[in-house]
């Protein structure tokens, strides 16, 4: 723990429900980042509050969270990382839905998402959760609720009526193509204006006599 001497730490040893589980301690440091560990944090560290500003779940205007959910939601969102045929996927969405956490989903469907997964948590195993800075990867009943726990998430479902999650989008947003504008034809120059006819008489026309 020596890296960790000048952070400041609070702790939430909350066990998963069993009295042999593991605590958890949530971990805070000066520039704000929060991290989970099942080690015990320094005997002189100093208590600090979690870090606020992290993106919270858009609930795409619905029903308002109750004010103590709010405030876990905005410390630490959830994201969910899954893949179409996914088993674990399928057992990790409904834990958080039973529980009644928010909860953002980002879909791996193309080499693309695959790589921006690669690029944020160094593999592709599926599915990952993202509790704040925290990332728990592959599915454990056991393991997402204890840190689910420490984050402070309620067990059960406290969410407004009709409150419904945020639909799965895809790890990296689809651009579509732009649409070509065909080029315009160049204008045809107007013909040049006809000379004016002279009035009066003229040497052709010494009468002036007009047609």
């Amino acid at each position: 723990m020596h890296r960790y001497a000048r952070l400041s730490f609070a702790l939430l040893a909350l066990t998963a429900g069993a009295a042999s589980a593991q605590p958890v301690y949530r971990q805070v440091a000066p520039n704000g980042k929060v991290t989970f560990s099942d080690q015990a944090p320094a005997a002189n560290a100093r208590p600090a509050t979690a870090a606020t500003g992290a993106a919270p779940v858009d609930n795409g205007g619905g029903p308002a969270l109750p004010y103590e959910l709010q405030q876990v939601v905005q410390r630490y969102p959830v994201t969910i990382y899954t893949r179409d045929d996914c088993a674990p996927c399928d057992a990790g969405r409904s834990l958080l839905s039973t529980r009644g956490v928010p909860f953002n989903e980002r879909q791996i469907k193309t080499p693309e998402d695959g790589d921006a997964l690669q690029r944020l948590s160094g593999q592709n195993a599926l599915p990952m959760l993202t509790i704040g800075a925290q990332q728990l990867k592959g599915f454990s009943d056991g393991e997402w609720s204890q840190y689910l726990d420490a984050a402070g998430y309620p067990k059960s479902i406290r969410l407004p009526s009709g409150y419904r999650s945020p639909p799965a989008q895809p790890m990296v947003a689809q651009r579509s193509a732009p649409v070509s504008t065909p080029a315009t034809a160049p204008a045809t120059a107007a013909p040049p204006p006809r000379p004016a006819t002279p009035e009066g008489p003229t040497p052709s026309n010494p009468a002036g006599i007009k047609f």
